[in-house]
């Protein structure tokens, strides 16, 4: 049977999320429209809107629709810089090494087309954000980073550097994709300015997110149109996906507890399979018992074997996991979280990042630890042919 063990590149849709999403297609009306067909649309989807707040601490006007998280963050980053930008010189973003490339191509962007300095903020050996200080806050345009580190799994003080921003006097937006549906939310109690999530995280459809923006903050949208979502995001809205994302949104909100206790057991029997299967392995991020580590991920390094090559040989053994970020588009290259971390570029291409869901279980877990011993020696001896072969051998 295959095991599918990459649930943070993607987890599987809700079967009632699916049954909604089918319901909600019938609907028909746009809900921008004024006559009784298109305020039936508003009305299903202002409902949706309105589940999907009361699982992130925030009122429904706060939410924002998008097409996923990484339109959300691009939205958050850019959207603050420009507005921030607008009346005085804010060049400068404060991000940490390690962020997500929505994140990190996004500034990037910003920094090549509009001239942003970013100041990387450092991680420690852990893959935590260091505290922050901010110096100069008058040249600060933002603040932004993960809730939770999307590749190894440590949860960030997101309070105490939401706070720090605060003090400072400017916005702080926090890429919260990889803590939904495993850590409680709540965007007012933390104090930010704007978060990010994405649905199909948690068990709802692919192609909808949200940006949680504050009553009080202002960005310039990227996408202009109609004006919809308080001129923040023009475009007709997508109802039936809305629909599917509460509906996933209140059931993973609803299993929040259980499943953190349960898929912590299941990182746990995993991590120490790991290190029984293969005592070469490194974990990377903080140990399970530090509770800074989210329950669904456990990341490991395998020395002298390159990620990429373990992850096809334990996919021909019918195993799905991953080196990182799906997001990256395939390339394979060294983890820039590792190197942030302060790891060497050859441990950097050496990782597996195994995530777990909610339809993950122990066989699962046992079959990843019997195929691992095999694969590592196989990938281990490949790996001695990276070095490059000299002329007319």
């Amino acid at each position: 049977m295959p095991v599918y063990l990459d649930h943070a590149a993607t987890t599987p849709m809700r079967p009632e999320a699916i049954e909604a999403y089918a319901r909600a297609l019938a609907v028909v009306g746009n809900p921008s429209s004024i006559h009784g067909h298109g305020q039936q649309a508003r009305r299903v989807l202002e409902e949706a809107r309105e589940a999907v707040a009361s699982t992130l601490g925030c009122d429904p006007i706060e939410v924002v629709f998008t097409s996923g998280g990484t339109e959300a963050v691009n939205l958050a980053i850019k959207g603050f810089y420009w507005a921030r930008n607008a009346s005085a010189s804010r060049p400068r973003i404060l991000v940490p090494g390690g962020e997500h490339h929505a994140t990190v191509d996004a500034v990037g962007w910003l920094e090549s087309a509009e001239g942003a300095q970013p100041d990387w903020l450092p991680l420690d050996r852990e893959g935590r954000i260091r505290p922050v200080t901010v110096q100069h806050p008058d040249d600060v345009a933002l603040l932004t980073f993960l809730a939770v580190n999307n590749e190894v799994g440590t949860v960030q003080p997101v309070e105490a550097l939401a706070a720090a921003g605060r003090e400072a006097g400017i916005p702080v937006h926090v890429d919260a994709v990889a803590a939904y549906g495993h850590l409680p939310l709540d965007a007012r109690a933390l104090g930010v300015d704007a978060l990010s999530v994405s649905a199909h995280k948690i068990g709802g459809p692919v192609g909808i997110g949200a940006l949680v923006l504050s009553r009080t903050s202002s960005v310039v949208p990227l996408i202009h149109g109609g004006g919809q979502q308080r001129q923040v995001r023009s475009g007709t809205q997508d109802v039936a996906a809305a629909v599917a994302f509460a509906v996933a949104a209140r059931a993973a909100a609803d299993e929040l507890q259980a499943e953190a206790t349960r898929l912590s057991a299941l990182r746990d029997r995993l991590i120490a399979g790991v290190r029984e299967a293969v005592p070469e392995a490194v974990l990377s991020g903080p140990e399970p018992a530090s509770g800074e580590r989210v329950a669904s991920n456990a990341h490991f390094m395998f020395p002298g074997a390159q990620g990429d090559s373990l992850l096809f040989l334990l996919d021909l053994a019918g195993i799905s996991v991953s080196t990182g970020s799906a997001c990256q588009a395939g390339v394979l290259e060294p983890s820039h979280v590792l190197l942030a971390m302060g790891r060497s570029e050859r441990e950097a291409r050496s990782a597996l990042r195994f995530t777990l869901g909610r339809t993950s279980t122990e066989a699962e877990v046992d079959a990843l630890v019997a195929a691992l011993p095999g694969a590592y020696a196989q990938a281990a001896r490949a790996g001695l042919a990276e070095r490059a072969p000299r002329l007319g051998a």
